[in-house]
């Protein structure tokens, strides 16, 4: 052990906090918890038995620990999540896609209440059910109940200001509260019937159905009766696809764990009431560190991004600061939560299931793996190329008629898109509609960046035939970068049809080569020209919608600087206050006024401006209103910069 190293862990303290691993370029390889900061980190260097597969090689990348002291192991793992999420450590496991899980909302203290889709749950005092596994499952239930229980569908708004009742209500499936006198009593019936549901609670809910379908065949309401019966078997038929998973009504998340080297695939299953509602596979690749501080910082981060929170956590194994952690559950919950490692009994097979899905999900992932590895090395083969196109690039060239012109670069990690490697251009020396000269600047900007960070990809993708592949090739040329693979993607055109009566033709997506004469035609099905093509549309889009918001931002500038007046520091705070050119349009001329800065004689020429209702200024109103500008302008220069003073007029 290095002697730097050495004196590091002695001076480690032995209170609660957070440890950050570094590399020896300051990079933070992984962020960790620990109730004794000394004692967790040293034994990461106890050489005697240690056979996890991340010591042989932690001392050859480490070149710093820091370490931030808290006062509890509660705090300490709301820091490591929020250090997680914001340093995004290689060898932390990461949630990446940051929405929560659909749920279904009911407020019962409404009088007319509605099940709602939210991703969200709030200490709102409302009723949530979930989370769904699929936007399907989740418009399933919503169909039987619309249809069923008969729940209002309508917004708040369109509640109380709807004038006659909407179509819903003809086809029998509303009772239209909006506009008809609805007793609140028996509305509420219908929602307790569908709590009853929600939770799972069948031979209730089936019970009263069954007595109210009785009474009104006794009362001779036989299609009253007939409704009651069709509800009572489409709500059966529901019942019948849950699976009882305990004896017991409690919401638990059970977690399974899968590992295979440093491949990992945790698996979330959900029980609600005692029945199976669904569950939900995470892989994770490049994990080097031990089993339970990999599943503690996952399950930290799970319940980060306001996921509902059950009454019982199942885990597969014990994970420090366990008593913490269900403390911090509880008060997002706002009542107590139990975290347990189950031994025996329906949790420990509950806990059984949930692994085995996970092993199930981890062998199917692996298979999938699989397939990307030949998708890529047939790549490789049939476009000749040095490298094993892990890490691709794609760039495009958009503009509008020769302006606003921009670039897209779109990346793909083992064949799957990677958003953290996007990139956007503005062109700095093409002024002109020039796809060659533009593939160039990018290209060349692209490769001295990657040459100075040692971040080029194996493969790039050029939207463009011969012109713009030589483009680029110039450009890695002059950036003095050498081993990178060159493919431009050239999309399919009309043919020429000597035949007028003849249907019009198209040729093949062609791969041009450096160096060769002659394109590529990959089979027009192959994965391996829909995954090029992927990118290259990807690249489109990106581009397109990148252009269209410098557009939208040059048309929202302009027409306010065409106002005389109305300078830099006038169209801010025109914009900062109103939020939107359409809300600057639609505010009247004391609104205008209102804003800080404008003034009445400013706002009646934005109002005029933009009403098209403005008459010609005379040269000295112009003059005076360019001099108030300029002004406002110093003014708030000054304000930003007190050390500079505003000029006099």
């Amino acid at each position: 052990m290095e002697a730097w190293l050495q004196e590091k862990l002695e001076a480690l303290p032995t209170e609660p906090g957070v440890y950050l691993m570094k590399d020896r370029g300051g990079a933070i390889l992984y962020v960790g918890k620990a109730v004794n900061l000394r004692s967790r980190v040293r034994s990461y260097f106890t050489r005697t038995g240690d056979t996890r597969a991340f010591v042989g090689f932690l001392e050859q990348l480490l070149g710093d620990i820091e370490t931030v002291l808290v006062s509890t192991e509660k705090e300490a793992l709301l820091l490591e999540a929020q250090l997680i999420k914001l340093h995004k450590p290689r060898f932390n496991v990461q949630l990446r896609d940051d929405k929560a899980f659909i749920c279904l909302r009911l407020d019962t203290r409404q009088d007319y209440p509605r099940l709602e889709v939210v991703r969200r749950i709030q200490k709102d005092g409302a009723r949530y059910f979930g989370p769904f596994s699929s936007a399907s499952s989740i418009r399933e239930t919503l169909r039987l109940v619309n249809r069923y229980f008969q729940l209002r569908t309508c917004t708040d708004h369109v509640l109380h200001h709807r004038s006659r009742p909407c179509l819903l209500h003809q086809i029998g499936r509303c009772p239209a509260p909006c506009v008809l006198e609805v007793p609140r009593e028996d509305y509420h019936g219908s929602v307790r019937e569908v709590l009853l549901f929600l939770e799972g609670r069948g031979t209730e809910l089936l019970d009263g159905l069954r007595g109210r379908m009785k009474s009104a065949a006794a009362q001779l309401k036989f299609e009253e009766a007939a409704r009651l019966r069709d509800q009572l078997l489409a709500i059966e038929r529901s019942l019948e696809r849950q699976k009882v998973a305990t004896t017991d009504f409690v919401d638990r998340d059970v977690f399974g764990f899968a590992r295979e080297a440093d491949r990992l695939l945790v698996y979330v299953l959900w029980v609600r009431q005692g029945r199976l509602s669904g569950g939900q596979a995470f892989p994770f690749s490049g994990q080097e560190f031990p089993d339970e501080e990999l599943l503690g910082s996952f399950v930290n981060l799970y319940y980060e991004n306001d996921t509902f929170v059950p009454e019982e956590v199942l885990l597969p194994l014990a994970v420090e600061g366990q008593e913490s952690f269900a403390e911090m559950l509880g008060e997002r919950r706002g009542a107590r939560v139990r975290v347990l490692v189950p031994q025996r009994g329906e949790k420990h097979a509950l806990v059984q299931l949930a692994s085995r899905n996970a092993e199930q999900a981890s062998q199917e992932h692996k298979r999938s793996r699989d397939e990307t590895e030949g998708l890529l090395l047939r790549l490789k083969e049939r476009l000749h190329l040095r490298n094993l196109p892990r890490r691709m690039e794609c760039f495009d060239i958009s503009h509008f008629q020769g302006s606003a012109i921009v670039a897209s670069q779109v990346a793909v990690t083992d064949g799957e898109t990677d958003r953290s490697r996007y990139r956007r251009y503005h062109l700095k020396s093409v002024t002109s509609n020039d796809d060659f000269a533009s593939m160039y600047e990018v290209l060349r900007r692209r490769f001295e960046r990657g040459r100075r960070e040692g971040s080029l990809p194996d493969l790039i993708v050029i939207d463009g035939g011969k012109g713009q592949l030589a483009s680029a090739q110039a450009a890695m040329k002059d950036a003095g970068v050498e081993g990178v693979d060159l493919v431009g993607l050239a999309k399919s055109r009309d043919l020429e049809v000597v035949d007028r009566d003849a249907t019009s033709a198209r040729s093949p997506e062609r791969v041009f080569l450096l160096g060769r004469k002659d394109p590529v035609v990959l089979k027009q099905s192959s994965p391996e020209l829909f995954l090029l093509t992927r990118m290259r549309d990807e690249a489109h889009r990106f581009a397109i919608t990148f252009q269209q918001r410098v557009l939208r931002r040059r048309t929202l500038t302009s027409e306010l600087d065409e106002v005389p007046g109305v300078g830099e520091a006038r169209r801010k705070a025109l914009l900062r206050h109103f939020g939107s050119l359409k809300r600057v349009r639609e505010a009247g001329v004391e609104e205008l006024a209102a804003v800080e800065g404008v003034g009445r004689a400013v706002a009646e020429r934005v109002h005029a401006h933009l009403h098209g209702d403005a008459e010609d200024e005379t040269e000295d109103a112009v003059r005076e209103a360019s001099l108030e500008d300029a002004r406002a302008d110093a003014g708030e220069r000054a304000a930003e910069d007190p050390a500079e003073p505003a000029p006099e007029s």
